[in-house]
């Protein structure tokens, strides 16, 4: 197996052209535990999911994630949110529903009559917005500063993950540092930790995640008592 390659969430993301932007968060199949995907933003206003596969894991470094397709062709791909059409709320300018009459102003035709809010008739407002992030149905994402809980409460939060280069499997979560024991950074084993309701729960208590070592050294197996 090759060394685990880490993805620390916030990274810059290159293409053999530019810059294209950083990376927000990670798409995972939480049932065997495989990076799918990667939301990428700041080329433009919207951010995109961007298959693991045009991941060039060869050059790289857990600042910098390098892409094998260039700037064009990631503006190309699926964005990571949709936009919903939400129907209008005239409540929203002021007035109630029906307080719009559509009337002719002095000096204008009777052909440029124009709305005005001046009577209890039906009008529409403009329509609302809502935008949702897209996930690939039964998988999740992984966010920079998602809650990491042990079986006794709340021990830090998500800086990244160590991940596989070929097979894209996740080995460890990377837990950022400034928890309860002291400043430092350590590496949970996957086989550890399972995905719920936006936190990652780990099946390990708080005295047994103290025992991991640092991220320097990446640990084979977890703490047992």
């Amino acid at each position: 197996m090759h060394a685990p390659v880490q993805y620390e969430i916030g990274a810059e993301v290159h293409c053999p052209d530019d810059t294209y932007g950083h990376l927000k968060r990670v798409v995972i199949d939480p049932q065997v535990g495989r990076v799918t995907h990667l939301v990428v933003g700041g080329r433009d206003a919207t951010d995109r999911l961007v298959p693991v596969d045009l991941v060039d894991e060869r050059g790289g470094d857990p600042e910098h994630i390098r892409l094998f397709r260039d700037t064009a062709a990631v503006t190309q791909l699926d964005p990571a949110e949709e936009t919903e059409y939400l129907p209008g709320d005239s409540e929203h300018l002021g007035y109630a529903p029906g307080q719009w009459l559509t009337v002719a102003p002095m000096g204008l035709s009777a052909g440029s009559a124009l709305p005005f809010p001046v009577g209890p008739l039906p009008g529409e407002a403009e329509p609302r917005t809502a935008v949702h992030e897209r996930v690939p149905v039964g998988e999740v994402q992984i966010r920079h500063g998602d809650r990491v809980e042990a079986t006794d409460g709340e021990i830090g939060r998500v800086q990244g993950l160590l991940v596989e280069p070929q097979s894209h499997d996740v080995t460890h979560v990377i837990l950022k540092e400034g928890h309860l024991w002291g400043r430092k950074t350590v590496a949970i084993p996957i086989g550890e930790v399972s995905w719920q309701g936006g936190k990652v729960r780990v099946r390990l208590s708080k005295a047994q995640l103290a025992e991991l070592p640092p991220m320097d050294v990446v640990p084979v197996d977890s703490p047992r008592s």
